[in-house]
């Protein structure tokens, strides 16, 4: 039998690393069966008393609540050791493009940057954002190429390589992986084909995360996951939740 491993991400926006809601992008997958994912929700709901009929990271981030988010991430919780949290800081995804492109280290809050973010996802040549990007960038024709290239091969949008890497962490020791994965209607063609094949990958389905409850707890994981990253990456860092958070981090996550 494959090892089940149930995920979910948060702070996805397509190949928008700039200007989008959220800086961070996560991916978590754990380990749990169905009975054990149905008794960690119902304890989550006995120690949050909210009267809301679908819960989420939201409900474990409020302060009062905080005890309950320490018990979760901690070394006593229903998820320590049997999960992983993969993290994407969007900005420094976007500049080690750029700098594999031009062989410039370009700060995060730097126009060009922003400017690269707009061509790579713009499919209509003569729209504004491109000629703004080789505006500064240097308009050759070499360029323009390396550029098309990158566009087409969707280098920036961090959700197929976050799952690929679920799938090499969980099968490291040999086991084969089935990913139970929350719905993402983006996953088709090319982009689900280049998965499907990854090696060490029994098979993979996408769920309603609401008919899962093991897929529930990887939304609680990754969405509590993210905002600790995020506050840390913006300088807004709770040291006692981001130690909490640490265990539980890919080390090929692309973070600080």
């Amino acid at each position: 039998m494959p090892l089940e491993i149930a995920c979910d991400e948060s702070g996805s926006e397509g190949e928008k690393l700039i200007g989008g809601q959220t800086d961070v992008f996560a991916h978590a997958g754990v380990r749990l069966s169905i009975e054990e994912a149905a008794d960690c929700l119902a304890e989550l709901r006995r120690r949050i008393r909210s009267p809301a009929v679908e819960y989420k990271a939201n409900h474990l981030l409020r302060t009062k609540h905080r005890r309950v988010l320490e018990w979760f991430l901690g070394s006593l919780g229903p998820v320590r050791g049997r999960a992983h949290v993969y993290l994407v800081d969007k900005k420094l995804l976007l500049a080690n493009e750029l700098r594999g492109l031009l062989g410039l280290d370009v700060s995060p809050d730097d126009g060009l940057l922003a400017a690269f973010n707009d061509v790579l996802r713009t499919r209509n040549r003569r729209d504004p954002a491109a000629g703004s990007f080789f505006a500064m960038a240097g308009d050759s024709g070499e360029l323009r190429a390396k550029v098309a290239e990158l566009r087409d091969a969707k280098v920036l949008d961090p959700l197929v390589p976050a799952i690929l890497r679920a799938v090499g962490r969980w099968s490291e020791d040999g086991e084969p992986v089935f990913l139970v994965h929350d719905e993402q209607p983006s996953l088709k063609g090319e982009r689900l084909a280049e998965i499907e094949a990854s090696p060490g990958l029994a098979g993979l389905k996408f769920v309603d995360s609401r008919t899962d409850p093991r897929v529930q707890v990887a939304d609680f994981l990754v969405g509590v996951a993210r905002r600790i990253a995020e506050d840390e990456l913006n300088g807004n860092g709770d040291a006692v939740l981001t130690a909490l958070l640490a265990p539980y981090v890919d080390s090929k996550s692309l973070w600080n």
